[in-house]
Formats: C-alpha cells, sequence, structure tokens
C-alpha cells in the first residue's frame, strides 16, 4: 500500500533478498564470481557438484587458492558422485557425450591427489542411497553464500541454470540450500586415499 506498483517491482522483500544473481546457464557465471567467494571464505569451503572437475578449469590457479585457505584455516570439502555407481552410469547415458561423467569425476580425483600432502582437504563419495538427489542439485557454498545448479533433463552441468545466494534470514533460501549438502555430506563416504584430513 505505502510502495507504489513501480517501486515494488524492483525492490527485493523476502526470500527474494538471498539471491544475487540468476544466470540462465552456469557457463555464464564468470570466473571472477567464483574466484572471488573462494577468496572471500574464511570458514567453510564445501564443493557439491557431483564432479567438480570444471573447477580447475575455469577458476584460475584453483588448486593454489584450496592451499591457501586451508592453511588461513578454512574448512575446505569436496562432495562427488561414485565413478563407479549405478546413477553415475545411469546418468551417463542420459547425456550422452564424449566427456562422461565417470571422466569428469576421476579428472577432479586426480588434481586432488595432487593436493594429498594439503591438510584440511576432506574428499567424500555420496552415499548410494543420495546419489540421484546429488547429480539432480549441485551446491558450492563459501561461508553465508552459495552457488547452486539444478541440472535440468539430459543436459550437462555448464548448460543447467545457476543461482547465487547470500543468507540473509533464518530458513532462507540460502539455508535451505546449505542444508540439503550438509545432509548428503553427513551421510556420505570419506576418501582418505584422496586428500590427508585435517590432524
Amino acid at each position: 500500500m505505502l510502495w507504489p506498483k513501480a517501486v515494488r517491482e524492483r525492490l527485493k522483500t523476502g526470500g527474494d533478498r538471498e539471491v544475487v544473481q540468476t544466470y540462465p546457464y552456469r557457463s555464464a557465471c564468470p570466473s571472477t564470481v567464483w574466484s572471488e567467494l573462494i577468496a572471500g571464505a574464511s570458514e567453510d569451503l564445501l564443493f557439491g557438484g557431483y564432479t567438480n572437475y570444471f573447477l580447475w578449469t575455469q577458476v584460475p590457479a584453483f588448486s593454489a587458492m584450496l592451499r591457501q585457505k586451508t592453511d588461513a584455516g578454512c574448512r575446505v570439502r569436496f562432495l562427488l558422485g561414485d565413478p563407479e555407481g549405478d546413477v553415475t552410469r545411469q546418468r551417463e547415458r542420459i547425456e550422452d557425450v564424449a566427456l562422461a561423467v565417470s571422466t569428469r569425476i576421476r579428472m577432479s580425483l586426480e588434481e586432488l591427489a595432487k593436493l594429498r600432502d594439503v591438510q584440511g582437504i576432506e574428499v567424500h563419495y555420496s552415499a548410494p542411497e543420495d546419489a540421484m538427489n546429488h547429480v539432480s542439485l549441485s551446491v558450492f557454498r563459501f561461508d553465508d553464500e552459495a552457488l547452486v545448479t539444478p541440472h535440468l533433463a539430459r543436459l550437462v552441468g555448464h548448460d543447467s541454470p545457476l543461482m547465487h545466494v547470500r543468507h540473509r534470514a533464518q530458513g532462507g533460501m540460502f539455508d535451505r540450500f546449505a542444508e540439503h549438502a550438509e545432509e548428503l555430506w553427513s551421510r556420505s563416504v570419506p576418501l582418505p586415499d584422496v586428500a590427508a584430513p585435517r590432524a
């Protein structure tokens, strides 16, 4: 009643205030956004994509950034799909692309193996019962901000939309996605041979 319709349409209210930006394609999100969010995090980084391989190609000096973050005491977690899992095989049939899902996961594992000497990087596979929920929604958390990708039908990750959300209120969009990622993490399977956990 107090605000003219034109003003209300341009102001974010309620849950909309947590939506910083949306992109019709994940690949449309500038690499600088990823770099700035990683650089700005001080407590918790969670990379919850099913494959995560694109981070090493999209984010400049990504491995070096991870080393810096762990040295500064930031928790760094990777939640990957199981390259041998049934859901991975099913997704490969659906996508039907040369760079298969299992190959993309193994590319991430190969890069993470190079960081085996870094204390503080945790690497897990999502539990088999959670794999379908994991492959359909990627959550990348940077303290109180997140980038979220819902995977559409037969599309690969870079062709699916992406949303940038920031925590503003309890129970908002950020909390909903963060809780989803934490639930998957709570049942995930650690891979101690890939990267060493913090002592």
